[in-house]
């Protein structure tokens, strides 16, 4: 059964499309197939597997708009197995357009329905807001994965996004279940890092997840190649980290059992 997962955090810079890209390219190296749908007008995760769009249409942009289906919008990426639905700056004029449409907080969830089947795992990424395109992020998700960089202000702003996730699950999307929080960019060899981690792991116990992103060279130049870590350095401990994770995203799934 397919797994769609949402990769949100409201603050920007906590690796959250490092996340998304990593996390799905190492699990397409495990040989399960996946889908990463750039939600992001910034295009970010698009331009860190090399995939830059000529057409608007062909995008996530497109998809909302319902001009075409799933599989004329995915395109091919660098890792085998592992699929794109690539963003572009126009995906930011859909946020106005989707307002003044019926059931608007639906528009992803339904541009995917049946257009899943031959993925095991869909990532969502989505913008660095609670706006509108997160809240159709979160409709279609079964799952939210929420990283969290290893900083002084790391749970500034958790419990908007936590209380954001409520409210989608009373009002839209009764299944949304939080998969983890993932510590990021962690520099163990400071205390005041040791810290953050310990006390994002006491204020939300197992919902953390084991595996800790370090603060990693490799993995903040991987992007500009257009490479995702598992191609440009598998040896590196940033690379590392993303197949822990993909270890654990795989193993909680199976505790979850089928939705």
């Amino acid at each position: 059964m397919t797994r769609i997962i949402a990769v949100t955090n409201q603050k920007g810079g906590v690796g959250k499309t490092t996340t998304a890209v990593n996390l799905a390219a190492c699990l397409a190296e495990a040989d399960l197939p996946t889908l990463l749908v750039d939600a992001d007008p910034q295009a970010n995760a698009s331009a860190g597997l090399g995939v830059r769009v000529d057409d608007p249409a062909r995008s996530t942009y497109g998809l909302l708009q319902g001009s075409l289906a799933v599989a004329e919008a995915v395109v091919p990426t660098c890792v085998p197995r592992l699929s794109l639905v690539p963003s572009c700056p126009d995906l930011a004029g859909a946020v106005i357009e989707l307002a003044a449409a019926d059931d608007h907080e639906r528009a992803l969830a339904e541009a995917l329905h049946g257009g899943l089947d031959s993925y095991r795992f869909v990532f969502i990424d989505c913008p660095p807001s609670l706006d509108l395109l997160t809240v159709n992020a979160l409709t279609a998700a079964g799952e939210v994965l929420v990283p969290v960089q290893a900083e002084y202000y790391a749970l500034e702003g958790l419990a908007h996004l936590l209380e954001t996730i409520t409210l989608v699950r009373e009002r839209l999307n009764p299944g949304l279940e939080i998969l983890g929080v993932l510590v990021t960019m962690l520099d163990s060899r400071t205390r005041l890092g040791r810290e953050v981690a310990a006390e994002v792991r006491e204020h939300l116990g197992t919902h953390v997840f084991e595996a800790v992103v370090p603060r990693n060279v490799r993995l903040s130049e991987a992007p500009s190649h257009g490479l995702p870590i598992s191609r440009y350095d598998a040896t590196c401990a940033g690379c590392d980290a993303y197949f822990d994770l993909a270890k654990e995203v795989v193993s909680r799934g199976q505790e979850a059992g089928p939705r």
